[in-house]
């Protein structure tokens, strides 16, 4: 007797202990292909109909079987399915809609990488024609100011001739200008030369003269 009660009791203890497992260790199942099933309330067919499940659908089994498996929907309802409808992998309409969103996802990043090339494209043919009219604009400043410089040296050594010119000619002419007071000095100093030796001939020509006629009128005196 005790020693049915002890195997009794093992076999109790390994019994709850599986069903603590199974509960614990719950699987992921999902409903097969093109299939709609209803989740009844018991294991049998003449149970009630709790809802009805589609195909690719994710459940939780609860408490699997060979015909029936009680499962956990997502929204927290328990119930009943047959076994043979479960499957462990994602079906292929499932697969399909993930690859099919997938794509999608893929496609509109594609568009954005896409519309987003074109605007870099577009901005990169905007800057190459800025920098090309920069450059432009670079080149002519660079020869206008090579122009300016070479006209400025010249500037330079133009004024520097013309002030060393101007500077000969204000000489020339504050010597122009003395020669001229010179020149003018001589000339008057000539002129009353002249003056003094013209008046000088004429006073003695008329001492001359006079002296001749009083020579002249004596002996028609005596």
């Amino acid at each position: 007797m005790n020693d049915f009660f002890k195997r009794f009791g093992v076999c109790g203890v390994l019994l709850i202990l599986c069903l603590f497992a199974t509960s614990i260790q719950a699987e992921t199942m999902y409903i097969s292909d093109n299939l709609k099933i209803t989740l009844r309330s018991g294991p049998s067919t003449g149970n009630k109909i709790i809802a009805v499940l589609e195909s690719g659908q994710i459940v939780e089994v609860v408490n699997p079987g060979e015909e029936w498996t009680q499962v956990k929907m997502a929204n927290g309802k328990e119930g009943w399915v047959l076994s043979r409808y479960l499957t462990p992998s994602a079906t292929h309409n499932l697969r399909l809609e993930r690859l099919q969103s997938k794509h999608k996802n893929l496609t509109a990043q594609a568009a954005a990488l896409i519309e987003e090339n074109n605007r870099l494209k577009s901005e990169n043919k905007e800057f190459r024609s800025e920098f090309e009219t920069t450059q432009k604009q670079l080149q002519k400043t660079s020869t206008e100011f090579e122009t300016l410089k070479s006209e400025a040296s010249e500037y330079v050594s133009l004024k520097a001739n013309y002030e060393r010119v101007a500077a000969q000619l204000a000489e020339q002419t504050e010597k122009a200008q003395k020669l001229d007071e010179q020149v003018s000095k001589m000339e008057m100093n000539y002129a009353i030369k002249w003056f003094l030796a013209g008046s000088a001939v004429l006073i003695v020509g008329f001492l001359i003269g006079f002296s001749t006629k009083r020579q002249r009128r004596r002996p028609s005196l005596v």
